[in-house]
């Protein structure tokens, strides 16, 4: 082992058994403001380019210490990894499968939140509803209160939103609405601005507040990226039931094509990682085989994003959520036909490293405890038209312990088409999903399970309380 000091940080390095770099920082750099921040290569001292394990500082046993070596990796384990990277691991063969099978997965999205970063000028062809739009109609809304100086608020606006940080997330305007009102969607809050100060103070009251209210989408976005999930889902609210994704779906033989890819990234978190993948295996060994990618990997779900001339798949600084806390995450990257790009490194700003990965490589990373983020995916030297870059992230999803079997869960689909579709159901109202609070412990819901063929052993499985209360009650009669 030898001390290694780098940009006045402490690490303890030594070579591991397969002859890989160990490194063991010392140190930890407080990194929570850089949460929806781009990182450049000002955030990290070391750039990772082959095989390598880093670990996370140690924590030390106080009544341990004074007998200590100081030999930290000694008393590390796999709680203690911040990542294990690991060069040329795919044959091409299988990245040209999980390219082919997953590349069409990502599509734009403005629901990467954090990894989106800082908010672009527009979201797509939306114009978001800027701090100043807010703080003008603020001032209407309130009815034009005057300062005791006389000065003109609406210039004082102006200067204070000059230099204005956006957030990560936001409204936008929308632009049926405001085309219909105003005849073109660029430029338009200047011509409303122009009606409030013609309107009397009432007038611009109303206006305002009709502005806010019809004009302005109730949803939240993020900057857009091109990112999408395959393979498989938990249950959520308004879709309460497992299911696969719905590019899987539509592109079941397309999607096929990844397995081998998958396969072998499972094989190396064994290898690499035994005792996380253990934990990662008890869990997908109680699920339905028919929800594992290839049915027969530890693996449920995977994140694509991609990058090309016209598609943006830079992250900004992140923790992942929905993985399965006990296991553990990955990233890969894939091009195609020689396409290729400059930059995009995975910075860990915590302990100061930057990470090369590229085609073949495999990157196991913590990414639910460790922050990161990518530096700028840049074209290549041959041109911005060869640039290439999909990133994928194969994991357990960790709300999929809640699934029954997979016909089970095709159940409580149909179920939810069925209340969706019947304009008689007490419930039924235009452009109702199905889904309403209690459904799962209703009457309605046992009867439909009885009547189908399996019905009565889910009952007994996973609605025992649905045959007690009925035994209950035909006692009593």
């Amino acid at each position: 082992m030898d001390i290694v000091n780098i940009g006045g940080r402490e690490w303890q390095h030594s070579i591991g058994d397969e002859g890989q770099d160990v490194y063991v920082a010392m140190f930890t750099v407080d990194s929570d403001n850089l949460l929806g921040k781009f990182v450049d290569e000002s955030f990290y001292d070391v750039l990772i380019d082959k095989d390598t394990d880093a670990y996370l500082p140690p924590k030390c046993d106080v009544t341990k210490t004074a007998t200590c070596d100081n030999e930290c990796i000694k008393c590390m384990n796999e709680e203690d990894v911040a990542f294990k990277f690991r060069k040329n691991v795919f044959s091409q063969a299988e990245q040209d499968g999980a390219f082919d099978g997953l590349y069409e997965a990502a599509a734009e999205s403005n629901n990467r939140g954090m990894a989106a970063g800082p908010r672009v000028e527009k979201s797509g062809n939306r114009e978001w509803v800027k701090p100043f739009q807010q703080d003008v109609l603020a001032y209407y809304e309130n009815q034009q209160p005057q300062r005791v100086d006389g000065a003109d608020q609406i210039e004082e606006l102006i200067e204070k939103h000059k230099e204005v940080q956006y957030e990560t997330r936001g409204e936008v305007w929308l632009r049926s609405k405001i085309e219909g009102e105003f005849g073109a969607y660029i430029g338009f809050f200047d011509v409303a601005m122009e009606r409030l100060k013609e309107m009397s103070i009432h007038e611009a009251v109303e206006y305002a507040k009709l502005l806010r209210k019809d004009f302005v989408s109730s949803t939240s976005y993020a900057s857009p990226l091109w990112s999408g999930i395959s393979g498989f889902y938990g249950r959520y609210p308004r879709i309460p039931y497992g299911r696969a994704t719905a590019y899987v779906e539509q592109n079941r033989e397309l999607f096929e094509k990844s397995y081998p890819f998958a396969r072998k990234l499972d094989k190396e978190f064994l290898r690499l990682m035994p005792e996380r993948y253990a934990k990662q295996k008890k869990h997908s060994d109680k699920l339905d085989k028919k929800f594992l990618i290839g049915e027969d990997t530890t693996l449920t779900t995977i994140t694509v994003n991609t990058t090309t001339e016209d598609r943006n798949a830079r992250m900004a600084c992140h923790r992942d959520a929905g993985s399965l806390n006990e296991g553990f995450s990955n990233l890969t990257v894939l091009t195609k036909e020689g396409k290729d790009w400059k930059g995009g490194y995975l910075v860990a700003p915590e302990v100061r490293v930057a990470i090369n990965i590229r085609p073949g490589d495999l990157l196991l990373i913590d990414n639910m405890r460790v922050i990161h983020g990518n530096t700028p995916i840049e074209a290549p030297d041959s041109g911005i038209e060869n640039m290439l870059r999909m990133s994928t992230v194969f994991y357990y999803r960790e709300d999929m312990d809640k699934l029954g079997s997979w016909d089970y869960e095709a159940a409580r689909r149909a179920f939810v088409d069925s209340r969706r579709k019947n304009e008689e159901h007490p419930s039924w109202r235009p452009f109702w999903n199905g889904v309403s609070s209690s459904m799962w412990t209703s009457d309605e819901w046992y009867d439909y399970l009885r009547a189908q063929d399996m019905g009565m052993d889910w009952l007994k499985e996973y609605h025992p309380e649905a045959l007690v209360e009925h035994s209950s009650l035909g006692g009593f009669f």
